[in-house]
């Protein structure tokens, strides 16, 4: 049977953020330091501390926006102990994370050095749950004003004459969890007050983001949306994937086929939880001013064996993969109400698109699946319909059959040399089939003038780049034939993600 996809050239809808496609920094594991920071003096590679390989990495994927200083981390971090010279800084205890100590090397200056390096756009977190609104009043006044005040007058003595362009700002972190344990209309009562300090110095808005809700709990966003939605820019959404119950986690690729299952239903569950988020939105924001803000989303597993249970690091296999692809499609898809998105998290934390040991760097299954999606951040959406055999499996656990939808899939178009590119992305979550695919591009004036692809995927459904073999998940050149004036095929194999380009 050939699976059919029809893209609607002539449905086009809006821009496709290009901040969909950030990703998440967090004071966690070895994401900041060990990751993204190696310090001056490192025999590591290293461009002002940064690990050169690391930066370069996400610049190669288009970074459009960075998310630090947390998740949990946020609502106890204070700021001014992370600025001013490094032997004078605080040192503390990560009390959500590992229980390490944090020395505070890395703070505002590093993190704003760090989007500078990258050329992307800085989105900070600020402590509503154990900080107060004169230090994130303070907080925003170091960073954004630039002219004769206390923190600017600061600023300037820490080395930094010039306020910082302040992109985005978030008012708490999962303040219904370890942000401090709020009821709804608790946190929507906070966030009305902390965001009135979160001044605009300039020209430059701060696009204000309130803590939104864990998963499914629509309520959240209803109450907070209520009370406070006319005075915020974005509300946030946290979902990660799991394969069953929290407490049953397994490592990153000690799946077996019903856990493949488990794990892309959830994925593809996103979209239902996004459509009801939307709808609690649509009550109070009918405009869609309002942006929904997935600003943590991925696969959570269970941390390799022997590593400290508190750093979450974990492997990333063809399955992260196919839910980052499966992810992307549906933001992309949604792209009128989602229009920023962080992956959870950068490096060595989760389903990390980048890994690290030492001086060693691998780019994993998730990074080249950002590599082969990056030509739609700023694209038009287009309208996609698609006729596939669904997937399904008997799931042994529950008893009950698992049926997937047979493809993922979203489309764009971009005027590139004065030509329109075509870009569809396609995740193939079946386990054990290929699939040929014919797309058809309706409505195309005039005809291709060429057309290439590129394909994700493993020999295995849990393949991995290690430090040892880097290589053996990366995208790869796809043959893409061409049937008539609008349609193209290409050979689909199973558990893959796929890309084709067509230029007409």
């Amino acid at each position: 049977m050939k699976e059919k996809i029809v893209v609607d050239t002539l449905d086009k809808k809006q821009t496709i953020s290009r901040d969909i496609y950030g990703h998440f920094s967090e004071h966690l594991g070895r994401c900041i330091y060990g990751g993204f920071w190696v310090g001056k003096d490192s025999k590591i590679d290293n461009v002002n501390g940064y690990n050169k390989a690391v930066v370069q990495a996400f610049k190669d994927i288009d970074i459009p926006n960075l998310r630090w200083p947390g998740g949990c981390f946020a609502d106890e971090y204070h700021w001014k102990d992370g600025i001013g010279p490094k032997e004078n800084r605080k040192r503390m205890i990560n009390t959500n994370w590992g229980g390490v100590v944090e020395d505070n090397s890395f703070g505002t200056h590093e993190f704003m050095g760090l989007c500078e390096e990258l050329d992307c756009k800085p989105y900070i977190c600020g402590n509503v749950g154990s900080g107060s609104v004169r230090e994130m009043d303070e907080w925003i006044e170091y960073m954004t004003f630039d002219g004769e005040s206390p923190m600017a007058r600061l600023r300037a003595q820490n080395g930094h004459e010039k306020a910082w362009k302040l992109d985005y700002f978030g008012i708490g972190n999962e303040n219904w969890g370890c942000g401090g344990n709020m009821r709804a209309e608790f946190y929507a009562d906070n966030y009305r007050r902390y965001q009135t300090f979160v001044r605009q110095y300039g020209k430059d808005k701060i696009f204000k983001i309130a803590g939104g809700a864990n998963s499914d709990d629509y309520n959240w966003t209803d109450v907070v949306m209520e009370s406070a939605g006319k005075m915020m820019d974005g509300i946030s959404l946290h979902y990660y994937t799991l394969e069953g119950r929290w407490e049953d986690k397994k490592c990153a690729t000690a799946f077996d086929k019903g856990g493949w299952y488990r794990i892309m239903k959830n994925a593809f569950r996103i979209d239902e939880v996004i459509r009801r988020h939307s709808e609690m939105m649509d009550k109070h924001d009918p405009e869609k001013r309002v942006a929904l803000v997935v600003d943590e989303w991925g696969n959570w597993f269970a941390c390799e064996p022997g590593t400290n249970p508190g750093f979450l690091y974990q492997q990333n296999s063809v399955c992260d993969a196919v839910v980052a692809a499966v992810h992307l499609n549906i933001f992309n898809n949604h792209s009128d109400r989602v229009r920023v998105a962080n992956l959870a998290q950068a490096v060595n934390v989760l389903q990390s698109p980048v890994l690290t040991e030492g001086d060693k760097v691998v780019l994993t299954p998730t990074w080249y699946v950002f590599h082969a999606f990056k030509e739609h951040q700023g694209a038009t959406l287009l309208g996609t319909s698609f006729a596939s055999q669904s997937a399904r499996i008997h799931d042994d656990q529950s008893g009950q059959d698992i049926v997937l939808p047979g493809l993922s899939v979203s489309a764009s178009e971009k005027e590139k040399s004065g030509k329109t590119n075509y870009l569809v992305t396609i995740a193939n979550p079946d386990v054990d089939k290929s699939k040929t695919v014919e797309i058809t591009l309706a409505g195309l004036k005039g005809k291709i003038a060429s057309a290439s692809g590129t394909i994700v995927n493993g020999e295995k459904m849990n393949s991995i780049n290690t430090f040892e073999k880097c290589d053996a998940v990366t995208e790869k050149s796809l043959s893409v034939k061409v049937l008539d004036a609008d349609s193209v095929e290409i050979e689909l194999p199973a558990h893959s993600v796929a890309s084709v380009t067509v230029i007409a």
